[in-house]
């Protein structure tokens, strides 16, 4: 019914079911679709109809608050994660004997700080926004005359290239439209459990409890149910889906075997002796429904509906899935195997538990598998056969390794943008380097530190520094300064643009050290890049990890 109406929309409005929306010509994404802020992949979004008038001024008013709102979320990020780390010295409020760290992160803050404090907050906030930035008529939204970079006032680094300028001011909004999500979700984790990282189980209204020990709920995730569906706490309702999903898993583990096993065998002789059709004629996958005949569907939803309603009948209404049919519900169909049920409670939940897990799998996989037949002919095709695929566009380009190829599952560079493509590249190849240095900063403090004092003035030696997020606290912030001066250097300067608009390749040669000299010979040179982009993603996958891992045990390598 929702696919229907959707061709029907598209249909009245590009002229196909399956048309080009650049044919929509009358759309109100029209008038602003050039706009700053409009970005890949979505384009211009608008789906409540805000900008359908076409008003300029109103387009560029919205544009603009966007633009605060998301500098004000990035900031309330910052403020929220900062004083996890790190207080200010001494009073916030001498006349209250109140000092920075008697005051709680996150909403509880709001009952300690004092009135007169919020009041020179409103003060602030109103005087840069009265003053300090006044919107200029005449320039894009956002944009002040009287700022520099990263809006410091009367800074002195100024972008003066118009296409630089908006590049930043997009990247501002797509990061601000992300803080403003973030800030909402610490608000709402940090309101029902109280903090912004706080423990669900403190959650004591919440919904998830009234089903958290059922059959399913398994770790990491425990009770997972994000829509709500089992918010009223109705016992039968829960069951009911249990014991569908349960279903809709075992359908999907034979699926996904019916994909596999013709892969490697086929009955022999007829399928249909009438048609003169083999089991070997039956292509595997989806090809299969139009050579299998109408008999022999109706053959499969006799046996599916008789197994259903006459076969499998539940033996305990509180047991959802369990029919009495014994290991694998071979119930007494196999020689020597008998029906009876796993009379040990625990390990029958257990099993069952093995079996929603594999069923889940068993979904994701038979969806997968029909994707990629539709697109490729095959559950395992060669992507090579997809030829409208957007990932043709770069599949040349550095980075595009066996056995994945190219891959953009958001299609990203759906557009075939190379400017864009190369910036996410060489954006991909920093990450990955930065994450390399910091599993070698994880890794090397377990076995190796410098002598001596990291900051003599406050007495403090290398060794006392903890390894891993516990250091976050300790190293103080006239070193964190450092280090980011220290990067922002390198960023800025020493690194400046990559030579020949290659990604990465800023003519420092092997190891980026300069003295090693440049890699010459090109084949050499995308191999090794390529070698660094493998190692680069390996490393931010495993930086994530450790930081993952230390958050919860107190070490990159903690135990569970």
């Amino acid at each position: 019914m929702m696919a229907i109406i959707g061709m029907f929309f598209q249909d009245g409005l590009t002229g196909s079911a399956w048309g080009d929306w650049a044919n929509y010509v009358d759309s109100p994404l029209r008038a602003f679709e050039n706009e700053l802020g409009v970005q890949a992949p979505i384009g211009f979004w608008d789906p409540l109809g805000f900008t359908s008038g076409g008003d300029a001024a109103s387009f560029r008013r919205r544009r603009y608050i966007e633009l605060k709102h998301g500098r004000v979320a990035m900031i309330a990020c910052m403020g929220y994660i900062t004083p996890e780390y790190y207080h200010f010295d001494g009073y916030l409020s001498p006349s209250l004997g109140l000092k920075f760290t008697d005051v709680p992160n996150g909403l509880a803050a709001f009952g300690k700080v004092p009135g007169s404090g919020w009041a020179q907050m409103v003060a602030f906030a109103g005087t840069v926004e009265l003053f300090q930035y006044v919107d200029d008529p005449t320039r894009p939204p956002g944009d002040f005359e009287n700022a520099g970079l990263l809006g410091v006032p009367n800074g002195f680094l100024r972008l003066s290239d118009p296409e630089a300028k908006k590049k930043k001011l997009s990247a501002e909004i797509a990061n601000g439209r992300l803080a403003m999500m973030a800030i909402i979700g610490m608000f709402f984790q940090d309101g029902l459990t109280g903090s912004a990282w706080g423990d669900w189980s403190l959650y004591t209204d919440s919904p998830l409890r009234a089903f958290e020990n059922e059959t399913g709920v398994q770790a990491p995730l425990g009770f997972w149910d994000p829509l709500g569906f089992t918010k009223d706490g109705d016992v039968e309702s829960f069951k009911r889906r249990r014991e569908v999903e349960i279903k809709n898993g075992r359908v999907a583990m034979f699926a996904t075997m019916g994909y596999i096993t013709p892969e490697y065998f086929k009955f022999p002789g007829y399928l249909a002796p009438s048609a003169n059709l083999k089991f070997a004629d039956v292509p595997n996958g989806l090809g299969a429904f139009s050579k299998v005949p109408a008999e022999g569907w109706l053959q499969w939803v006799a046996l599916c509906g008789c197994y259903e309603v006459v076969v499998n009948q539940p033996v305990d209404a509180n047991d959802p899935g369990n029919y009495g049919k014994g290991k694998l519900g071979y119930g007494n169909l196999v020689y020597g195997i008998e029906g009876k049920s796993i009379e040990d409670p625990e390990a029958r939940k257990r099993g069952l538990n093995s079996e929603l897990a594999n069923g889940r799998l068993a979904m994701m996989a038979i969806t997968g598998m029909w994707f990629q037949d539709g697109l490729t002919g095959s559950a395992w095709g060669d992507w090579a056969n997809y030829v409208d695929s957007p990932l043709r566009a770069f599949e040349g380009e550095l980075g595009v390794q066996a056995p994945v190829g190219f891959w953009d599952p958001l299609g990203l560079s759906a557009d075939g943008d190379v400017e864009f493509f190369k910036r996410r590249r060489e954006t991909e190849l920093k990450h990955g380097r930065i994450a390399m240095f910091a599993c070698i900063g994880y890794i090397v403090p377990e076995y190796f530190r410098f002598p001596g004092d990291l900051s003599p003035k406050l007495g403090l030696a290398f060794t006392d520094i903890p390894n891993g997020l516990a250091a976050l606290s300790k190293v103080p912030g006239q070193g964190w300064a450092q280090i980011v001066a220290f990067l922002g250097t390198y960023e800025l300067f020493v690194n400046g643009k990559s030579i020949n608009g290659e990604p990465g390749n800023y003519g420092k040669g092997n190891l980026g050290l300069g003295f090693l000299g440049p890699v010459s010979d090109p084949e050499s040179r995308k191999k090794k890049l390529s070698a660094e982009l493998a190692n680069g993603r390996l490393a931010m996958m495993a930086i994530i990890g450790m930081l993952f891992q230390d958050g919860l045990t107190g070490s990159a390598w903690g135990d569970w």
